[in-house]
């Protein structure tokens, strides 16, 4: 092998628009972020700007989170201009299913990626930056060494909980006493101990099973909408939280995306992907279950442990109203980790543009 064979090439012309996106991790979850080759959308917020590429450009979204270029687990963000004076960028999420408000590992990405390449200025020891998200403003404190975005903290969404030890009728199941909290989107959270579960890898698929028939049958039966942001109703993700493997941890908890239809036929047959990280925004909405108890007071730490281990750091703020609903603000501390720098195209000729599911591991 030459020298000149290990120089990257330039992409031919053939092959159309380029898009530019950094690879990274949070905590184990992994969070693609676009930089280049797509352009601005229209919309006043950045919610309006998700509302329209969910309606006029959704061949983005399935073209990178779908095979060859994604996976289940894959989840990806839109770098746009932010039209808020007080925000230096927005970002739109995309997942299998859903465009988010808000999410707590993409937004450590979105942050990381941002910085550590230099498209917003880093400041040492410290850098302060605002963004927007669907849900709302996000604001943010990184620390930073030598380059490297050593932490990431924000501020999130005010989060609250709905509905505290609701009973839910679950196919399959039977009656499952579950809690519904908004954290950035509308999580249903059920006892883990209650199926006999710890929440360890090996448990992966009965994770999966249980937490989307769960899911599925909250959502029917606890309709549920935010009060100020009526774009955002019903239950869409699922969790199971369980003790703290780790005794200088709070608790344990498995966050499942979903990555296609259910099909209450056939129950054996369903798949999601498991969050590989604590969850940023089941974080908060555990928080706000914990809180409307009693159990977590402003200001406390909150160590919340996912199934690689790994932890994010939660506190509540201060307390807040969400329409009438009592609310609290929640911050969030993780970090974050390029794992690598790619231009996505889409050869013109190439027969799977908005890429496929198979059902070996898509369901």
């Amino acid at each position: 092998m030459t020298t000149d064979l290990l120089r990257v090439p330039p992409v031919p012309l053939r092959l159309g628009p380029t898009i530019r996106a950094v690879d990274l991790h949070a905590a184990g979850e992994p969070g693609r972020v676009i930089v280049g080759g797509v352009e601005d959308v229209p919309g006043a917020t950045m919610f309006d700007k998700m509302s329209w590429i969910q309606a006029n450009h959704d061949d983005l979204r399935l073209r990178m989170l779908r095979e060859p270029r994604g996976f289940p687990a894959a989840n990806c963000n839109l770098v746009l201009p932010s039209a808020h004076p007080d925000a230096a960028a927005g970002y739109v999420i995309m997942e299998q299913v859903e465009y988010p408000g808000m999410s707590g590992s993409n937004t450590m990405c979105v942050v990381t990626a941002l910085l550590e390449t230099g498209l917003l200025p880093m400041t040492e020891p410290v850098t302060e930056v605002t963004l927007e998200a669907p849900a709302g403003l996000i604001r943010i404190r990184a620390d930073c060494r030598d380059g490297k975005v050593t932490g990431v903290t924000f501020r999130n969404v005010p989060a609250f909980a709905t509905h505290l030890d609701a009973a839910v009728e679950v196919p399959h199941l039977g009656t499952v006493t579950v809690d519904v909290a908004y954290g950035g989107m509308f999580y249903v959270i059920a006892s883990a101990e209650a199926f006999g579960l710890r929440l360890t890898p090996d448990e992966g698929a009965d994770i999966v099973r249980i937490t989307e028939m769960i899911k599925a049958a909250a959502n029917e039966q606890l309709p549920v909408v935010h009060p100020e942001q009526p774009g955002f109703a019903g239950i869409t993700i699922g969790q199971l939280s369980g003790p703290a493997h780790d005794p200088t941890n709070s608790m344990r908890n498995v966050v499942t995306v979903s990555t296609g239809a259910l099909d209450w036929e056939r129950p054996a047959t369903w798949t999601g992907a498991i969050d590989r990280s604590p969850c940023g925004t089941g974080t908060c909405a555990r928080m706000a279950t914990l809180h409307a108890r009693g159990h977590l007071a402003i200001g406390e730490d909150f160590r919340h442990e996912g199934i690689l281990g790994t932890v994010f750091t939660g506190r509540l703020l201060e307390d807040a109203t969400v329409g009438e609903r009592a609310a609290v603000v929640p911050q969030i501390t993780g970090q974050a980790w390029i794992t690598g720098i790619a231009d996505y195209v889409v050869d013109p000729t190439d027969p799977f543009p908005e890429g496929f599911t198979v059902g070996d591991i898509w369901g």
